[in-house]
Parts: structure tokens; sequence; C-alpha cells
């Protein structure tokens, strides 16, 4: 088919041409980018924790008329109600195991300090990192599903405790692979020491966990995986406690965790809604506004879509109607229906491939500009050329439908207003 007839009829259609290469390139930027962040979204609520999510809970709870956490007979009788409590989650029916816990994975709520290989280190260093420590006794490991890669857990005679706003570093820690391997990228980290925060006092790794994600998920992915777990009892006026059950009796147990608490020590307070969490609902508290902007994303997509296809649907059809006596004499001089099917396609080929071109370049500006103000990584090559050909295939579709319509025109028209 002669490309030269196409042309010549575009030239006549400018302004239509321009609008619906615009919008194909438009449609193709904002999409591309789109679906990249959607794809980034959905990674990020499904990337694992690295506890074991299921049957496990999380008891919050404030103490009434509390003693003072900053005298040491405050902090003695603080953590003597806290051992108390951890005694009588434990004695209950259908738990397993259950530790004193400062945070979770996707709680949003975060002890963060430093940690170097060196001491005294008040201002960041070669191998000084940022991490998320959590407090907790020898069970924490085996109350959340932690799996070690090396080394060794807690035991019970090397859990110390003290008060919130105490200082003191431990002597030992367990920390997350993928910290190890920051801190020391030759070799192993067991048997290594580590200072926090400035601190000449050194701490020594006994153990390392496969991976534990940090309570913060609005951090960046270089943090997301840089734990350490302490062993610790922290002493406040409030409790955390990661409780877990037998497979089945999570929900049962979350209902009668308070009331065994309040017949233990009536002097506390357990909201209602959310002193007692499922970890799952602690997932998809964490991930809600993720979740909503990827729904988001994807309405926007086809959306965007429709109003493209419309468009191409809306201006072909014009077309259509203003040709019809010109299709009419294609068809007295031989051409087929088929021909005129193609002759439409083609056109509309050329209309979407240099709104595509546009498009590619627009996505991957789009792209730096959204790299520049949100952290956003780069756009894959393939997001790009996946947009180009749903583009190209949405114009084939759209424009199929007034193209059919031009090839039913019969010969007869051309005769008409002669």
């Amino acid at each position: 088919m002669s490309l030269h007839p196409i042309l010549a009829a575009l030239r006549k259609h400018k302004a239509g041409v321009v609008l619906i290469a615009l919008q194909i390139a438009l449609t193709l930027a904002i999409v591309c980018n789109a679906v990249f962040i959607i794809y980034s979204r959905v990674e990020k609520v499904h990337r694992p924790t690295g506890i074991d999510e299921s049957n496990l809970l999380l008891i919050t709870q404030q103490w009434v008329g509390a003693p003072s956490m900053d005298t040491p007979a405050g902090v003695q009788q603080l953590d003597s109600m806290l051992r108390q409590d951890l005694d009588t989650l434990r004695r209950q029916p259908d738990v397993t195991s259950v530790t004193s816990i400062t945070s979770l994975p996707l709680l949003n709520s975060s002890w963060v300090g430093g940690v170097a290989v060196k001491p005294g280190e008040q201002t960041p260093g070669k191998n000084d990192v940022h991490t998320a420590m959590y407090f907790g006794d020898e069970q924490m490991i085996g109350t959340l599903g932690l799996q070690i890669v090396e080394g060794r857990n807690f035991n019970a005679s090397e859990i110390a405790h003290k008060g919130m706003r105490d200082q003191g570093e431990p002597p030992i820690v367990i920390v997350t692979q993928d910290l190890a391997k920051r801190l020391f990228p030759d070799g192993s980290a067991v048997g290594k020491v580590v200072y926090f925060d400035g601190s000449s006092t050194p701490s020594t790794i006994i153990g390392v966990v496969r991976r534990m994600q940090t309570p913060a998920v609005g951090w960046g992915d270089n943090f997301t995986w840089y734990s350490t777990l302490m062993p610790f009892r922290i002493n406040a006026t409030f409790s955390r406690y990661a409780v877990r059950t037998r497979p089945g009796q999570l929900d049962a147990v979350a209902r009668t965790a308070a009331a065994a608490l309040y017949n233990g020590n009536p002097l506390r307070v357990i909201d209602e809604d959310d002193g007692v969490k499922r970890f799952g609902d602690i997932r998809g508290d964490a991930y809600r506004a993720d979740i909503g902007m990827a729904v988001l994303m994807g309405v926007v997509c086809l959306i965007l879509l429709a109003v493209t296809a419309a468009g191409i649907v809306g201006l072909t059809s014009f077309w259509v109607g203003q040709r019809h006596r010109q299709i009419g004499v294609r068809r007295a001089l031989g051409a087929r229906k088929i021909d005129i099917l193609h002759y439409f396609q083609l056109e509309n080929l050329m209309i979407a491939g240099v709104g595509a071109v546009v498009g590619v370049v627009m996505a991957i500006g789009l792209n730096r500009l959204l790299m520049s103000k949100f952290e956003m990584q780069s756009l894959p090559v393939y997001y790009v050329l996946l947009g180009l050909l749903v583009v190209m295939v949405l114009g084939q579709i759209a424009v199929f439908v007034p193209a059919r319509r031009a090839s039913n025109v019969p010969p007869v028209v051309a005769t008409r207003s002669v």
C-alpha cells in the first residue's frame, strides 16, 4: 500500500493528528512510570519481614500509677511487674512462647541508633551505619521465629534489664545477616565487636539471623534489614509482649490475653482496639498507604488508556464520515474491504508511532524528575518497551471498529450527489 495518500490525508488534518499523537505520548509516559510505581509498591508490600508472621500477637499495655523508671528502686519494681506479666502469659492455654519486646517489624515504633566497628566515633565513619534495635529476652528469637544462620541465641543468664532512659551498652548482641555483611564484608561477624552510638564500650556479636525487617517502613531500602537484637528487658511505664500461639488458636488467645493480664494486675490500661493486635493487622496498617497508592495508580492507568482509546475511535470515526465519498470512489475503482481496513490501521499506526517516540522521551524525562524528587529508582528499559507495545496495540484495537465501518461503505456512494 502506498504511503502517499495517507500522508496527504494527514496533512489535511494536522490538528487532529497532533492532538492524538500528544495524547498517546502523554499516556505512554504516565502509564510506564505508574506501572513501575505499582510494581515497586506491590514488591514492597510482599517483602518478607524475616519473622514467622503466623500465630503471632503483640500486646501493648500501660501501667496505671507506675513507679518511676528514673530510680533504681522504681526500675526494679517495673521489672518485677514485667516478669509477672510474662509468667502470666506463658501459663495461658495455647500459648507456646512469650517475650518482652520494644517493637516489631512494620510497627513504625523504632529505637534507632548508630553502630560502628571502631570505638568512640561520634561522626559517621566508613563503616558506621544506622540500625534498628530490638530489646528482648532469651525467648525473643524463638517467639518471633527468626532463623539463626551463624552463632547462637542468648542464654537466660545473659538477659539484663534497665530503665528506658538508662545508658549502657550490652556486652553481647545478635545482628541480621545484611548488617553483618555491611559491617564486616570480608568475613564472619561472629566474635567481632561493634560500638553503638559513639560509645567506647564494645559489644560482641554472638549470632547472626537471616533477616529481620526494621519497624519503620518509610526508610530507605539500605536500612530495611539493618536490625540488632539486644539482651535487655526495658522497664518503662508501658510494656509490649510478643506472644506466639498454637496453630489455629490465635483468635482464642487474642480474646483472653487481656483478661488474664488484668487478673494478674488490674492497675493497667490495654486499649480495646490496638492493645492486642494480630501481626496480620500490623502488616495491613503498615502498608495501607502503599496499597492505596498502587490502586490509585492502577485506576489512573485504566482511565488514561480508556480516554486515549476513545479519542482514537472518535477521531477516526470523524475522518471516516468526512471521507465517506472518497472511500466509495476507491471501492468503485476496485479497492477491497480489506484494503480500506488496512488503510486506516496503517494511518493509525503511523500516528501512534510518532506519539510513542515522543512518549518514550517523556517517560524517561518524567522518571528522571521523580528520581530527583522522590528517590525513585531508574525506570527499566523493558517497562518503556512494554508500554510502547501496549499503546500501539491499543491504537490498533481502537481503530478497528471505525475502520471496519469504513470498509463496509458501498461503491454506490461514489455516485451520490453527482
